[in-house]
This record gives structure tokens, C-alpha cells and sequence, in this order.
């Protein structure tokens, strides 16, 4: 029977002269093999199989390997033999493969697998490189103590380091990878010498060929490979990477064919080297003809007349030939207006929509659009998988997909955005998995979250400016900030008092429901304290999403802590709260009502007023009104969407009512009862760039009035702008507005001549102002929003003022500021940041009042808008 020659030289290599060859440690005098005559061909059952040499490897598993087994028949010479060490080899475990014949009686034989192990890894050393770029380049290579070296090892961690390098613009790096014996048998360790070279950078890219679209334009189609000749962004890296230019060859083309040349394509490409380091690229171009659409038609469509999906399409005859465009229109535009999504959001899951061209006429090219509509899907089962802390009906009652409902794209897009702004989950983590069943028009909808951390432990330190005033300098005392709180977001109040019952098991906590409740301490020393207590409950009752909240502040202010006299502020304020979630104008509006009563009370405490109250305690009973706008994607790094929020505060006007004269009242008895109205506009916007990059820009806006002259303004609930208003929750009866790059406590946005018109003598930290309004638009970038932790650097323009007399009022005087800065969020931590904020109208205010000073570094608590 003739053989391949190859496997002639392998058996005669396996089964001549080795019969005297030692096997795992046997003398080699006591070790011979079977002489046999290989001009014969005979047929042999295997009786015995004995592996020689497998010191690491269980010798059963070499059997295995081979694919030999006990009472197998073979043939001698045969394929059975040569198969077997095929199959060895595959296996990378050994650097030498024979089988031998131990003996023959009658007709059956004896074989020994003798296998030369291969040798195991050590260690790895890594030369050429400092010790950063090594210790990176550590965490690519998967390279493991105890992996067997293969050449195929070398060789993927050869293309690693390569690719790592090339990936940075080292296009010239050599790897070279040599194995050493170690001192432990069997074990070798290996150095990879690298030696990156100089980094390659595109100097220019050259485009020939090109009549129809000018070569500006085609380098910025080019999204990753730039030049760095007359390069539009200098920020963008003009590195060569290999795989990055092989995808913006295909990008060139896409520019080409959205601009109506179809049959464009690039005729060859070159890269030449202009220097060690800089490279030029040629690309060599095909344009064609320019296409124009001349008749599209609808086929198959019942549901939608021809009329609307023209209309829906917005292409029409004679536009360009543009195939993105007509991909966007047809299936995913990111208005949400498509002809996918008319039939998606009405039911039509199974719906189907394919654009042909029928024909192809000079420069006109005919398109039909072919329509299956199938039959309207409804949503059979929706269920929740993943959340282990959080309760099922937490999340389902925020789904806008229910059983029973007809299927909608919109309806789940809006399902994953609630998920979202619960903030139990991480965003990243959220998915979600129709399941359509065609044969009964149903589709289960399957949503699945990952758990991140919400809960939040506050234990944080920061430099206020409300650390007393200090008449021996005449200036408010700055000082160290400390806030200790406990912020729980998804509590359980049912879990707290049925602990016992199964499922509501507290893990440390009762959690999962939903609910928040906050216990915050923050104080400077014996300056001031404030204390706040609040719950909130989201779905008062379960049903429906109809809120309720409660809270409790107590805060006090002691200016003559640092004098020998006495000189307190403090409020105490309690309120409920009514929210109801509207579906009108649409369902991202809400209404909240709620009441307050304040108690305020001063021991010779000034806010420098004429004829305000000294000494005594004052009231008010206040109702708030809010009517609000959230359509935001998420809580701490919003990307998408808006947040608009206008409020009126206001409490009843008992000097209209009471027939007093208020103008012969003594102070204590004038301002028994406060008045005010205070009204706010707060609003946001959130629009994306690029990934990960976004601007957000938001306008504020405050007024408090009063209805009697004769009372004037009250000196409580102002607004104080100006710094990073660390201080917030209301203290002592104030709101503090941040203005980035100027002062805090309104020191610097109020200027001096204002005050000393108005209010002779008064420092400008007393008074607050009475309207304010602030401008702000930033610039974010996401580093990263995991699970762990949210980090973002931002960079933004600032621009405000506030006024004492809102008849001085004047939207365009701003005070205007720049900056940077970073934020955190950390889940147990909340979210921290800190700014640099450099007042550009620095110099329009008193130097007494800034001491000087031209930039301040902010640290921030919370969200700032």
C-alpha cells in the first residue's frame, strides 16, 4: 500500500534506532523495543498502552490525547500511528512526540507514548522600557506562572506588545522574545527586549483624484486619522494606527456615497516615510457620477397612507442620493421620528421595512421601499431581573410598558430613562430583551438592572465663610465646615416594622422600597449648627405616583461667639409636602404643594435694616407652590434632556388683613408674623457633543417681595450669592446661591455703593439680596461612569449678580467668572467636587471686601445646578 512520504519518515524516525534509550529514569541497558521489519505489513490489537516521560501530566490524559485505546485494531505500517502523534502535537504540551513498539505476541501489540514535556513559565521579564510603560503593558499580556511556552505563546505576546505600541503611534517597535532555563526544573522564564523606536506621526495626508469633494473635507470623514499639517483639531492625535485607517478608508467611502457618488472607491493607497518619524499618506481616488432619487415608492403599506410616510421619509425626488440618510429615515432617527418607530409605537413589532433599487437610469436611481407590516403585538409578561436589594414593584410601577398594553419603542426607550433615574442602578448595567411570539401577537418584555450603591455616608470637611463675625477685624471669620450625615435612598419603612415576616430581611438596613429618609449634622464649631431630619415617599398609597415628604431643620447662628456679647440667630422650620406626577402637558411635568411653619428667633442679632427686629421671635406659616419639567436621563451625569422647576413661596398677608398701623408697631410685635413672597425659576439643559461630552447650561433667577410698604422687605429667606454656598439647608433663614470665582455670602456680587445708599454702616454680609440671577453654561467630560465611581472634569462660564432693591434690578449687569474643576461621585460619598473660579469683574468690587484677592478654589457638596 503506497504511503505519503512524510509519514514513511516519521515512522521510521518513531521506531527504529531508540530501543536503548532511557525512560523516566530506567537504565537504558534494561530498556529495549520490539525489532520490527516495516517492509511487512501487518494487522495488531493493542493490548497495553504505556506512557514514557509524562513527569507533570497525568499519563491517562496522554492516552487520551492520542486517541489509541485497549483492544483498538491497527495496522503497521499504518495511518493509526501517525494520527495518534498528529493529535499529541495539537495539544502545544510537549516538545517531542514518539511511539514505539514494546513488543508483539501473536497479534497483538504493546506501544509506548514517549513525550518530551514542554517547559513551564516562570516569570517574565520585561527590557527596553521604564517602569510605568512596563507595568502597563504587564496588564495586556496574558502571561501567567505555570502556562505552558508555546511558540504560539511567543508569538501572541509578540503581536500584544506590538499592537500595544502600535496603538500609540509607535508604528516602528521590534520585539524580540528569547527564553532562559530556570533554576526549578521544567520552568523557564522569558524577557521580552522591546525597543519602541521613535513615534510614527502622520505629517500629511495627500488625496488624488478628488474633483467633487475637496480634500478639507475628506480628512475631517477621516474620524481618527489626522494630520498634523493644517490639522482643524489640534487636539485630536495624528498617531498612525493601522486598523484606524483601515476603517477611515470605509469612512471616506460613506462621506462619498452620502454625497450621491455610489460608485466611488479608492484606487490604491501608500504610506512613505518623510522623516524617521513622520509618514505620508497618498490615497489615490475613484469618484464617479453624482446620483439624484427620482421616484420612490411605498409597497405593502395599509396601516400608514403613502402620503404620511412621504412625509415621515422627507426625501423627496431630485434630493441627492444619500443611503445614511434614508437608513436614519427608515429605521432609527434620533428625533424618534422614523417610519420604524410610527409602526413600533403603535403596536407593529413585527413590522419590516427593506429599501430596494429598482432602477438605475443615468443619474436617477428609483427605490422601493418595501413594507411588511405584519399583525400589532401586545404586551403579554414584563419582569425584572438582577435587582437583589431592590423591591420588583419599585421598579415595575415605572415601566410604561404594562400587560395588555399594545408593544411601543417609545414606551421602552421611556421605561430604561425611568430605570435610570431612580439611581439604584447602574446605567451601564441596564438592558432590556423583548421576546416576540409571533403565532399569538405577544411580546414579553424582560428588563434587566445591576445594583450599584446609593446609599450615601456623609462625613466631609470644607472652608465656609460663615464662621462669625468678628468685631475686632471688622470681617466674617472663614473656618472649617464639617457635615456628618446619612442619606438613605431606597428605604423601607414597611420592612422596618415587619422585620420578621419573610422577604423583609434588613441587609444592614430595611431598604429596597424606594423610600429616602436624610439625618445631616453640619457645623463649624460654636459658630453655627444645623440640624435636618427629612423622609420622602414617592408613590404615596402604592398606586399611584403621588408623593408625600416630611422634614425638620433646626439651625443655628452665634456671631458673638467671638465677642463678649451675645448675638444669636437661629430658625426652626417643619414641612410637609403633596407631589402628583401630571400627563399634561405630557408626563414628565409634576405638581408639589406643601406647608412649612418657621420659627425664628434673635438675641441682639442685626441684619442691619432699619427698624428690622433686634430681639424676640418671629413667625411664618408658608405654602409652597412648584410646578416642574424633569426629562433628564440620569441623576449624576446627565446627558440628554432638561430640568425646569418654578416655585412660588409664599406666606399669608396678615398686616393687609389685621387693620393694624404697622408703622407705629415696635420691631418685636411688627414682625411677630413674617411676611413674604418668593419666587424662583431654575432651569438646565443637557444636549451631548460627542460621547461622553457634554454641555450643560443652566439659568436661575430669585425674587422675594412683600405686600406692605409699610413692613418692606423682610430681612429673613434672602438669597445670599456668591462662593460655593456650602453652608445650604436654609440656614438662618437664608439661601445660598453659588457664584464661582467671587466671594462667599453675597460679599462680593452686592457692590458697595448700593449699600451704603440704601443701608448706611451695613456690612455686606447682613443683608443679602432680594433678586439675583446667574448664568452658567459648562463643558463635561466623562472619565468615568462605572458603578465604583462618576468622574467628570469640567470647565465653565459664569455669569451673575443679586441686587438689595429689586428696582435696581438689571438682567445684564452680570458679574462674569471662568474656570475648571472635577467631580466625584463616589456612592457612598455622594457627589464632591472642586472648582477654581477667576472672577473676570473681580475689580468692579471694593478690594476690602476680596482682600485682594482674583481666583477662589471652591469645594462642593451635591449638584450645583
Amino acid at each position: 500500500m503506497h504511503m505519503h512520504k512524510q509519514s514513511k519518515y516519521i515512522i521510521i524516525l518513531l521506531l527504529s534506532l531508540f530501543a536503548n534509550q532511557a525512560i523516566q529514569g530506567q537504565d537504558s541497558s534494561k530498556t529495549t523495543y520490539f525489532p520490527y521489519n516495516y517492509s511487512e505489513v501487518g494487522f495488531y490489537t493493542i493490548y497495553t498502552i504505556d506512557v514514557t516521560g509524562a513527569k507533570h501530566f497525568n499519563p491517562l490524559l496522554v492516552k487520551l490525547y492520542s486517541n489509541l485505546s485497549i483492544n483498538q485494531e491497527i495496522k503497521i505500517p499504518g495511518k493509526e500511528i501517525p494520527k495518534a502523534i498528529e493529535n499529541l502535537w495539537k495539544q502545544g504540551l510537549f516538545s517531542d512526540v514518539k511511539i514505539a513498539i514494546d513488543t508483539i505476541i501473536g497479534d497483538k501489540v504493546a506501544l509506548n507514548i514517549i513525550v518530551k514535556e514542554r517547559n513551564k513559565l516562570s516569570g517574565f521579564y520585561i527590557n527596553g522600557l521604564d517602569r510605568s510603560e512596563a507595568r502597563s503593558l504587564r496588564e495586556e499580556l496574558l502571561l501567567k506562572k505555570d502556562i505552558i511556552i508555546t511558540k504560539e505563546l511567543k508569538v501572541r505576546s509578540e503581536n500584544t506588545v506590538r499592537n500595544y505600541f502600535q496603538e500609540k503611534g509607535y508604528y516602528d517597535v521590534s520585539v524580540d522574545i528569547k527564553e532562559y532555563k530556570d533554576t526549578v526544573a521544567n520552568y523557564n522564564y522569558m524577557r521580552i527586549f522591546v525597543n519602541k523606536g521613535k513615534r510614527v506621526k502622520i505629517e500629511k495626508i495627500n488625496f488624488h483624484g478628488n474633483q467633487q469633494i475637496t480634500s478639507r473635507e475628506l480628512r475631517k470623514a477621516m474620524k481618527k486619522t489626522k494630520q498634523l499639517h493644517k490639522k482643524i483639531n489640534i487636539f485630536a492625535s495624528s498617531k498612525f494606527i493601522s486598523d484606524e485607517f483601515e476603517n477611515d478608508k470605509k469612512n471616506l467611502m460613506v462621506q462619498y456615497s452620502d454625497g450621491g457618488y455610489r460608485d466611488a472607491y479608492i484606487v490604491t493607497d501608500s504610506i512613505r516615510k518623510s522623516k524617521p518619524n513622520r509618514i505620508v499618506l497618498d490615497i489615490f481616488l475613484h469618484e464617479g457620477q453624482k446620483y439624484y432619487y427620482r421616484n420612490i415608492n411605498f409597497i405593502g403599506n395599509s396601516k400608514y397612507r403613502t402620503g404620511v410616510l412621504d412625509t415621515v421619509l422627507a426625501i423627496k425626488k431630485g434630493d441627492v442620493y444619500n443611503p445614511s440618510l434614508l437608513s436614519e429615515r427608515l429605521y432609527y432617527s434620533p428625533s424618534g421620528y422614523d417610519i420604524s418607530s410610527i409602526y413600533m409605537d403603535d403596536g407593529y413589532l413585527f413590522f419590516n421595512v427593506t429599501p430596494m433599487e429598482v432602477a438605475v437610469e443615468g443619474d436617477s436611481i428609483d427605490i422601493d421601499i418595501r413594507i411588511s407590516e405584519g399583525k400589532r403585538a401586545y404586551v403579554n409578561k414584563v419582569e425584572v431581573i438582577g435587582n437583589t436589594k431592590t423591591s420588583d414593584f419599585v421598579i415595575l410601577r415605572e415601566l410604561r410598558t404594562v400587560p395588555g398594553n399594545k408593544f411601543s419603542r417609545t414606551d421602552i426607550q421611556r421605561s430604561i430613562q425611568e430605570i435610570n433615574r431612580l439611581g439604584y442602578f447602574d446605567p451601564e448595567g441596564i438592558g432590556v430583551e423583548p421576546k416576540p411570539n409571533a403565532n399569538t401577537g405577544t411580546v414579553d418584555i424582560t428588563y434587566t438592572v445591576t445594583e450599584k450603591p446609593s446609599d450615601q455616608i456623609e462625613l466631609s470637611g470644607g472652608w465656609g465663610g460663615n464662621g462669625g463675625y468678628n468685631p475686632s477685624t471688622g470681617q466674617f471669620n472663614s473656618g472649617i465646615v464639617g457635615t456628618l450625615g446619612l442619606s438613605l435612598t431606597n428605604f423601607s419603612t414597611r420592612k422596618l416594622l415587619h422585620k420578621n415576616k419573610p422577604g423583609n430581611a434588613w441587609d444592614p438596613l430595611p431598604a429596597g422600597d424606594g423610600q429616602r429618609l436624610t439625618l445631616r449634622a453640619q457645623s463649624n464649631g460654636i459658630s453655627f449648627q444645623t440640624y435636618t431630619f427629612s423622609f420622602s415617599e414617592p408613590w404615596m398609597g402604592g398606586k399611584k405616583p403621588n408623593s408625600f415628604s416630611f422634614s425638620a431643620n433646626h439651625s443655628i447662628n452665634n456671631w458673638g461667639a467671638f465677642s463678649n456679647t451675645s448675638q444669636k440667630f437661629s430658625t426652626t422650620n417643619l414641612s410637609v409636602g403633596l407631589g402628583k406626577r401630571l400627563k399634561w402637558p405630557d408626563d414628565f411635568f409634576s405638581l408639589n404643594v406643601g406647608l412649612s411653619y418657621i420659627r425664628y428667633n434673635l438675641d441682639n442679632f442685626s441684619f442691619g435694616i432699619p427698624n428690622f427686629i433686634k430681639n424676640g421671635n418671629s413667625n411664618a406659616i408658608e405654602l409652597r407652590l412648584g410646578l416642574g419639567r424633569y426629562s433628564t436621563d440620569d441623576q449624576i451625569f446627565p446627558t440628554t434632556g432638561s430640568s425646569i422647576d418654578v416655585s412660588l413661596q409664599a406666606t399669608p398677608p396678615i398686616s393687609l388683613l389685621s387693620g393694624k398701623d404697622y408703622t407705629t408697631l415696635d420691631p418685636a410685635a411688627k414682625f411677630k408674623w413674617i411676611e413674604y413672597h418668593k419666587w424662583k425659576f431654575n432651569a438646565a439643559h443637557y444636549s451631548t457633543l460627542k460621547k461622553n461630552l457634554v454641555l450643560a447650561s443652566s439659568v436661575r433667577f430669585g425674587l422675594v417681595g412683600s405686600y406692605n410698604d409699610d413692613l418692606g422687605i423682610t430681612g429673613f429667606e434672602r438669597f445670599w450669592v456668591g462662593g460655593n454656598a456650602l453652608q445650604g439647608f436654609n440656614l438662618a433663614g437664608r439661601e445660598f446661591i453659588s457664584q464661582r470665582g467671587y466671594g462667599s455670602n453675597a460679599q462680593g456680587m452686592i457692590s458697595e455703593n448700593a449699600i451704603s445708599n440704601e443701608f448706611p454702616n451695613t456690612r455686606t454680609g447682613d443683608l443679602g439680596s432680594t433678586i439675583y440671577n446667574r448664568f452658567t453654561m459648562e463643558l463635561r467630560y466623562a472619565i468615568s461612569k462605572g458603578q465604583s465611581a462618576t468622574i467628570y472634569p469640567l470647565v465653565f462660564f459664569e455669569a451673575g449678580n443679586a441686587w438689595i432693591n429689586p428696582r435696581n434690578f438689571n438682567p445684564f449687569e452680570l458679574k462674569k467668572s471662568v474656570g475648571a474643576g472635577v467631580r466625584f461621585f463616589l456612592p457612598m460619598f455622594g457627589l464632591i467636587g472642586i472648582d477654581y473660579g477667576y472672577g473676570l469683574d473681580i475689580n468692579s468690587i471694593n478690594p476690602s471686601l476680596t482682600n485682594g484677592q482674583k481666583g477662589y478654589v471652591h469645594f462642593f457638596l451635591g449638584p450645583q445646578f
